[in-house]
């Protein structure tokens, strides 16, 4: 009887395994869980999951119960669809508002809403998993907006910026969301594309460097998969040199530059744990990024062995018909872009049409196979298959909370770059100033591009802050003109407020702030139009043909300065605009680009000394548009200057100042030991404070190569830190430099290094270099 009883259990036991999914077992590895349901798919099934349609559409708010829309259950059920993007996006093209959209808390029970759809009402319950903009916080309302990434640039601090992408890591996962399409790894040497504000600036090292900071703090492989994100990165690649300054034109770049400035920093993103990868709308030698099989499967699979998915920026797939014209038709558009490696197709319009493709051959079962099991993978080791649903009570408690709103302070503060100063600053704190321009009260102004509405009472302008600062009976404020209308101003007015103050603070600049009345491409992508004035004159599709102020800024400056009192001029900016006149007659200047929420505390901080600034250019800043480009590290030979003026920029790259002063001395370099990790040469020197005031400094360590095989920048980044240093204090810094530092790409292809001699340079900037030393390789 015993033994048959055993029997009998053991049928029970086996019959029960064999009705339970291997992929539904959480004690089989990801990997095997992924091979099994891949084999349980239809192709219509697996179609789906390389799907990415627009989120917003998808649920229903209009009663009390936000759920699912009538539009997602159409998806779900015809598409089989896997992945959704921007579903909490709030912005004009979404036509969601303060009004209509989703709050944190909304945002968490609309996605368990979905989720539950995906899980309970599908043949396999693959669940959801939704993808959300985040170059600066997450693009929804009531989150933690941080500075653009060129104001996150701008603090040359790798330490924080991991900290940024904790936190922004953290709010989209507490609302449901597991891809955040970020950071901008494309180097912005044309100042005339729309798009500066969403990078790290011109250089590949410092952007590396930010990549990497930013990538620890919201990658799985860091900080856990229960905690982390998939980052992706954008955009694949060289997008950011657009000819003509045209958002998605042909980038001209060749293979060495290439290998050498724009895909290392994707390569430097991925080591530290970025698991997706953007396209871009650009063409490279007549391939469109989205089109390339060469970089998309062998540079970034196969050599580099990246292990997360590809996906197309939006309609780009699309754009292989309409755009580039390399193809007849949507299917034909999808067929080149899954053969080339694109995994997911973004806006979900080419792919779906690739049933009969995959039948008649011209897409293979292994290519589609492949996509879909990188996009599974990961939903495996997300946990989005065991743990789904998340906790809408505990969202209150994460996003937007005191540590991320304090985070957002540091970056802004660490951001603010000081250009000029005749000593009127530091401001005294009871002194009577007048506070002008149209970027001193205007919230959205300072908050750059893919930012979400935001409640009033969650963003201080530089009015707002420096009234906090100094009592609001001292500040007279007047607007004096808008960004770019030239109808409506009153600088006349602004005039007899700076003639009744002690000094007059004019905020000046540009504006990426979107409006009801602004057209949108397919893309999301503004339209400049003559119909209307509104203060956007950067943001994607907001190219400009100059670098100048516009509307009535410099009518506002000039006149501002008739007054006879001390002027500091600052600039709110996405793009290094014109400052010539600015820093030819203002007291002081300084940049902020797009600092987000706590912009105006910042400044505040800064102006009256409560706060020493230490933010360094992350772009260079042209004297004239003609000039462009004009980023540092060109290759030799030394460009001569024009016949109208020099070929130097009015600001370089690693610029800006600081209310104390700094000195370098004891440079010392020294080939490292055999044994030593990595590293080829030591360098070390002491820094000391000999103002004042403590400050803090960003030591840059610049390398030429002498003499080498192919043609070297004249200079290039390739170490730095930001060190505090009290007043009447020294400090002492050391950077260990590996092969990468003094590696070059040779006329075979090869990345070497060639020995030699190499000149090490120190300094505060690119082109204020104080100690130099020379070693041999």
């Amino acid at each position: 009887m015993i033994r048959k009883a055993s029997f009998a259990i053991l049928a029970i036991c086996l019959c029960s395994c064999a009705k339970t999914p291997a992929y539904k077992d959480a004690s089989l590895s990801p990997e095997k869980r992924t091979a099994d349901l891949v084999k349980r798919m239809t192709v219509e099934e697996k179609i789906g999951q390389l799907l990415c349609p627009l989120g917003w559409p998808m649920y229903d708010n209009s009663d009390s119960v936000v759920t699912y829309s009538e539009d997602y259950v159409k998806f779900i059920q015809e598409q089989k669809v896997g992945m959704l993007w921007a579903t909490f996006r709030a912005d004009p093209w979404t036509k969601k508002t303060l009004e209509n959209g989703l709050y944190p808390q909304e945002a968490a029970k609309a996605y368990n809403a979905l989720q539950h759809y995906a899980i309970d009402s599908t043949r396999l319950g693959i669940p959801i998993i939704l993808a959300e903009e985040i170059p600066h916080g997450h693009m929804a309302i009531g989150t933690t907006v941080f500075p653009t990434s060129i104001g996150l640039a701008s603090t040359w601090d790798q330490d924080l910026l991991e900290e940024v992408g904790r936190s922004i890591a953290s709010e989209i996962r507490a609302v449901g969301a597991h891809i955040g399409y970020g950071p901008v790894i494309d180097l912005s040497r044309e100042p005339r594309w729309s798009r500066v504000e969403e990078t790290y600036g011109e250089d590949v090292f410092l952007t590396s460097e930010m990549a990497r900071g930013m990538v620890r703090g919201t990658s799985p492989k860091h900080n856990g998969w229960d905690k982390g994100v998939i980052s992706t990165l954008k955009h694949f690649v060289a997008y950011g040199i657009p000819q003509g300054g045209h958002n998605g034109n042909p980038s001209y770049v060749g293979e060495r530059d290439l290998k050498e400035n724009f895909l290392p920093t994707f390569k430097a993103a991925i080591e530290d744990g970025a698991l997706s990868v953007m396209t871009s709308y650009n063409s490279i030698d007549g391939i469109p990024s989205t089109a390339n099989p060469k970089l998309l499967r062998k540079v970034l699979k196969e050599d580099w062995g990246f292990d997360g998915f590809v996906v197309s920026d939006l309609v780009s797939i699309d754009g292989l018909e309409g755009s580039h014209h390399i193809a007849g038709s949507l299917r034909e558009a999808g067929e080149i872009a899954l053969n080339a490696g694109v995994d997911v197709d973004l806006g979900a319009n080419c792919y779906s049409l690739l049933k009969e493709s995959i039948e008649s051959g011209k897409v293979s079962d292994k290519v589609l196979d492949e996509a879909v099991s990188r996009v599974l993978l990961l939903k495996f080791k997300l946990g989005l298959f065991d743990n789904p649903y998340v906790d809408p009570e505990a969202v209150s408690g994460i996003v937007r909370n005191a540590a991320h709103t304090e985070t957002a302070l540091r970056a802004a503060r660490e951001g603010v770059v000081l250009l000029e100063n005749n000593g009127v600053l530091p401001l005294r704190k009871d002194i009577k100033v007048a506070v002008i321009g149209p970027n001193a009260d205007v919230q959205y102004n300072q908050l750059g591009d893919y930012t979400a509405p935001q409640p009033e009472e969650n963003i201080i302008t530089p009015l707002e802050g420096i009234k906090a600062k100094i009592g609001e009976g001292n500040v007279r404020y007047v607007k004096g003109c808008s960004i770019r209308d030239t109808k409506n101003q009153n600088i006349a007015q602004a005039v007899a407020a700076a003639k009744a103050s002690d000094v007059a603070l004019v905020f000046v600049g540009g504006s990426s702030a979107r409006d009801f009345n602004t057209e949108y491409q397919e893309t999301g992508a503004a339209i400049a139009s003559e119909k209307t004035i509104s203060d956007m004159e950067a943001g994607e599709g907001f190219d400009r043909s100059s670098l100048d102020l516009l509307g009535l800024q410099y009518d506002l400056l000039k006149a501002v300065k008739s007054a006879g009192k001390p002027v500091v001029v600052v600039y709110i900016e996405g793009r290094p605009l014109d400052k010539n006149w600015a820093k030819e007659n203002a007291d002081a200047l300084l940049t902020q680009f797009y600092p987000g929420q706590a912009g105006g505390t910042a400044i505040a901080d800064v102006l009256f000394g409560d706060y020493n600034p230490a933010g360094r250019l992350p772009v260079s800043v042209p004297k004239n548009v003609g000039q462009i480009p004009v980023y540092y590290n060109k290759l030799f030979p030394q460009g001569h200057d024009y016949v109208e003026m020099s070929a130097a920029p009015l600001y370089s790259f690693g610029y800006g100042r600081s209310y104390t002063e700094f000195t370098y001395a004891g440079l010392t370099c020294e080939k490292a030991p055999a044994d030593a990790d990595g590293a080829l040469v030591n360098v070390s020197l002491t820094v000391s404070n000999t103002g004042k005031m403590d400050g803090e400094e960003v030591v840059q360590l610049y390398i030429t190569d002498k003499v080498a095989s192919t043609v070297r920048p004249r200079k290039q980044l390739r170490a730095f830190r930001r060190i505090t240093v009290k007043a009447g204090e020294t400090a002492e810094v050391s950077f260990s430099l590996g092969a990468e530092a003094f590696s070059v790409v040779n006329q075979d292809m090869q990345t070497v290094v060639e020995p030699g001699e190499f000149i090490i340079g120190v300094g505060a900037s690119s082109d204020d270099i104080r100690l130099e030393d020379t070693i041999e390789l």
